[in-house]
């Protein structure tokens, strides 16, 4: 059985890195002003979350966009071929 996590909940993530880049990682977290921790998890976040955001963004030239739209906005009349597959349901 799953339940539903709240905002004061809170998940581990373990990982192993090389003592130099560990080390690299404590000496940017001091120069912030934060924890490894948080440091690793804010810089972490935001890469995900650009990731996320490019993988889910769909870029389109104001010409194709134009285009888009002009076909949401007047449709093409469906196909015979069109209609018997929505028949079929």
């Amino acid at each position: 059985m799953t339940t539903a996590t709240t905002a004061t909940e809170s998940a581990r993530i373990n990982l192993r890195t090389s003592p130099e880049a560990k080390a690299l990682i404590e000496r940017a977290a001091a120069i912030m002003g934060s924890t490894v921790s948080s440091f690793m998890l804010q810089n972490a976040y935001e890469a995900a979350r650009r990731i996320v955001a490019d993988k889910d963004t769909l870029m389109l030239s104001q010409q194709a966009f134009e285009a888009f739209v002009a076909t949401c906005e007047n449709p093409a009349e469906p196909t015979e071929a069109l209609r018997k597959l929505m028949a079929l349901r």
